[in-house]
């Protein structure tokens, strides 16, 4: 049934798993950041529709994601720190714009979407790297804001299948959290994005022709399985990690990573 995939694809698949899961307990990226470019250019050596292969790598990126950040949160969890009225009062607008997100990546070209995923990528990484910040004295916002920065969150991040750390990270930055709180928070934050968008996805591509063989909707199974399998056991490893690393590694791991991967989606 799996004769089109060969050993060293399902290779690749294990080791994004791993990198991702230990990537994404540890900075809270919920590892899109690693899964989307890699599976964009698996996919596109597999032979998927060009038109698709973007749609595809975001979907299957979102569906991995489930599973690692609810292990990394778990780990947060018993570390103390996800603040959970932080978390209930910017979800209702995650799951929002999360399912928005499906709606406006589904009318965009494969191509678009690379760009600016690139282009993103880049931009966020300056900001943590530069700690961007409008000024010393920002504190978190009423329960309104909180809605309308998870609508906006939810969108780019579902846009972009990267799960929500990677604005989710600065935007609790910006609000003067400590880096470990907000990584936290964000794993949290990154489990009803992944839920919410992956579904939609699927429903919004379900009778889609053009999607490849053993595809549900725009989900790609085989990818999404083995990486998923991977994340389940090193995703906590990364968020215990995040516990005992220097605040400072920490961000410039973060920055570094989106810079590098962000100038490889754009060449």
């Amino acid at each position: 049934m799996l004769a089109d995939i060969t050993i060293q694809i399902l290779l690749v698949y294990a080791l994004t798993g791993i990198f991702a899961g230990l990537i994404g307990g540890m900075l809270g990226l919920g590892g899109g950041i690693i899964i989307v470019p890699v599976l964009h250019y698996i996919f596109t050596q597999q032979g998927f529709a060009s038109s698709l292969i973007m749609h595809q790598a975001v979907t299957t990126s979102l569906a991995t994601i489930i599973i690692t950040s609810f292990f990394a949160t778990y780990e947060h969890h018993q570390k103390q720190a996800v603040s959970w009225p932080i978390v209930n009062r910017i979800a209702p607008g995650i799951l929002l714009g999360a399912c928005l997100g499906v709606f406006a990546a589904d009318s965009l070209s494969s191509n678009v979407l690379r760009i600016i995923f690139g282009i993103f990528e880049m931009l966020v990484a300056i900001q943590i790297w530069f700690e961007i910040r409008p000024t010393k004295n920002v504190t978190l916002p009423n329960t309104g804001s909180f809605v309308l920065s998870g609508i906006v969150i939810g969108i780019f991040s579902t846009l972009l299948g990267i799960g929500g750390g990677t604005l989710t990270v600065p935007f609790l930055l910006w609000c003067n959290l400590n880096i470990r709180n907000a990584v936290a928070i964000s794993s949290a934050c990154s489990f009803p994005i992944a839920v919410a968008a992956t579904t939609t996805f699927i429903i919004a591509s379900w009778d889609n022709p053009n999607v490849f063989i053993h595809s549900i909707g725009y989900l790609y199974w085989p990818a999404a399985l083995i990486i998923m399998m991977m994340t389940i056991f090193f995703a906590p490893i990364g968020a215990r990690l995040a516990h005992y690393l220097p605040i400072e590694t920490l961000k410039r791991i973060f920055a570094v990573l989106l810079m590098f991967i962000g100038m490889k989606m754009l060449i």
